[in-house]
């Protein structure tokens, strides 16, 4: 493999990270937001009240996109083995 190659395989794998944790990051941010929202408009100051629904909200977007970045990373095995066998 020469340069050109390995920083084509680097920039791959940085893209598949970030598409894979860009609807988990998304969903935890949205519910976030909406949560302090809601604190600062009913003066509710309590602590674990973010977590909660945070930590649902995170589980219900892994079953939900679970098939999605297992088919992300299938291909990019796929990918990274036929780059191998192309040797």
């Amino acid at each position: 493999m020469n340069g050109a190659e390995v920083l084509d395989v680097g920039r791959d794998a940085l893209w598949l990270t970030i598409q894979l944790c860009l609807p988990i990051l998304t969903v935890a941010l949205g519910v976030g937001v909406s949560i302090g929202l809601f604190q600062a408009l009913t003066q509710v100051q309590e602590q674990s009240l973010v977590y909660a629904p945070k930590i649902v909200a995170v589980f219900a977007a892994l079953l939900l996109f679970l098939p999605m970045m297992g088919a992300l990373l299938g291909g990019f095995m796929n990918e990274i083995a036929a780059r191998i066998a192309g040797m």
